[in-house]
């Protein structure tokens, strides 16, 4: 029964109610939009950036990150690879070696790292082979060859066809040297990749570095970053077996977590300051109604109706009023984010700035259950929450003075 008049009670003022409804819809809705187009412009900056080199996560020796030194390997990189193999969340991995050199070509010289990698499993980890603009990446069968980014090969005056003196430390102390051809320039947009990353055979690398069949780190991916990352617990579990460290995308990528820390920080503050004006907006709007009410209330009081009966038939006409906004707001967000989802949005002027972070020029927003119901439910739950004040203002109505009320 208090559900029917509480029902009938919205549409007594329908101009009042639909206005009501119309701010909490509009408010919602952009709530909905804006959560799925900044965890999907994040989503996109994660894997755009890890996807590019890193891999979604890494096996290093211990201290490694600190001092990333040649010496310090991964011995038993087989088991670890065999190990990962048997996870169906893992879509590829690679095994890696570093060095940190000089390259030469004449008198002109510069330092860079040199990672010695698998062509074959490369591919699946890193999209450096898909940025070649200038000759080839590596091929399976390449011996005495290397692909570098077009930055160094600028200062180095390079052009694909010409060869390239490297200039190392094996990892036992040794002089590392080797004569390799230039077969293949890349462009990431990345200032650091593009000036001191260079390529090379993982099998070469290994000889002139004193590898012994060794490796530095094991990198890998996946479909999509969120599985990585929950099964962020077996990993950790297979590099202790292994006396390794397992490195997930945070920590490869420290700023990045960084600023998504902060932005999210700051959108959180201008979220809340959205909710919250709109919510005393409207309970203002709908405590004012209350007020007007207090004759109609007295009335109901004095034919045997308890305060607290009404009290709730005004908490639910809140409700249902917050429920039927929030859910139209659901609805009209939900449709423009599932369109940009397909479509995507473009930011033109902005493709420098995204590809510092490794991200394609349109973004696309994500659709999941938080992103849609976090807004429209902070919303409803505020507008719930402070229905205790006309409910509490109900509560100490008397019949006769009520009724008496102008």
């Amino acid at each position: 029964m208090l559900e029917a008049l509480a029902w009938r009670n919205i549409w007594r003022q329908p101009i009042r109610s639909a206005l009501s409804i119309i701010s909490m819809a509009l408010t919602s809705m952009l709530l909905v939009f804006l959560l799925s187009l900044q965890f999907g412009s994040y989503e996109t900056m994660k894997s755009g950036s890890l996807r590019l080199f890193d891999g979604f996560g890494q096996f290093q020796p211990e201290g490694y990150a600190d001092d990333p030194d040649i010496s310090r390997r991964v011995e038993n990189a087989d088991a670890i690879i065999a190990a990962l193999q048997d996870l169906p969340e893992i879509t590829a991995i690679t095994a890696r070696a570093t060095g940190f050199v000089i390259l030469a070509n004449g008198d002109r010289s510069f330092g860079a790292a040199v990672v010695g990698i698998d062509p074959t499993n490369e591919g699946g980890v890193s999209a450096l082979a898909s940025i070649i603009i200038e000759g080839r990446y590596l091929q399976a069968n390449d011996d005495g060859t290397i692909v570098i980014g077009d930055g160094l090969a600028r200062n180095l005056h390079l052009s694909v066809g010409d060869t390239v003196v490297m200039l190392g430390s094996g990892s036992d102390g040794s002089v590392a040297a080797d004569v390799l051809t230039l077969v293949g320039l890349f462009h990431s947009g990345v200032n650091e990749l593009d000036r001191q990353i260079a390529q090379m055979p993982l099998g070469r690398f290994q000889e002139t570095f004193a590898l012994n069949g060794d490796v530095n780190t094991i990198a890998l991916s996946g479909a999509h970053l969120s599985d990585i990352v929950k099964i962020n617990t077996e990993l950790r579990e297979i590099a202790r077996e292994n006396n390794v460290v397992y490195r997930n995308w945070e920590e490869l990528q420290p700023a990045l977590k960084q600023m998504i820390t902060l932005d999210m920080g700051t959108s959180g503050m201008m979220y809340v300051t959205l909710v919250t004006v709109v919510v005393f907006i409207i309970l203002n709007t709908l405590y004012m109604s209350v007020l007007e009410r207090t004759r109609e209330f007295g009335g109901l009081l004095a034919v045997g109706m308890r305060p607290g009966q009404i009290g709730k038939m005004v908490w639910m006409e809140l409700i249902f009023l917050s429920l039927l906004g929030a859910g139209i707001g659901i609805f009209l967000g939900s449709a423009i984010t599932l369109y940009l989802k397909s479509t995507g949005i473009a930011f033109p002027g902005m493709e420098e700035i995204f590809a510092q972070w490794g991200i394609p020029a349109k973004i696309y927003p994500i659709y999941t259950p938080f992103t849609v119901l976090a807004g429209p439910s902070a919303i409803v739950g505020s507008i719930c929450l402070l229905g205790f004040i006309p409910y509490r203002h109900i509560l100490g109505l008397e019949p006769v003075t009520a009724m008496a009320s102008t």
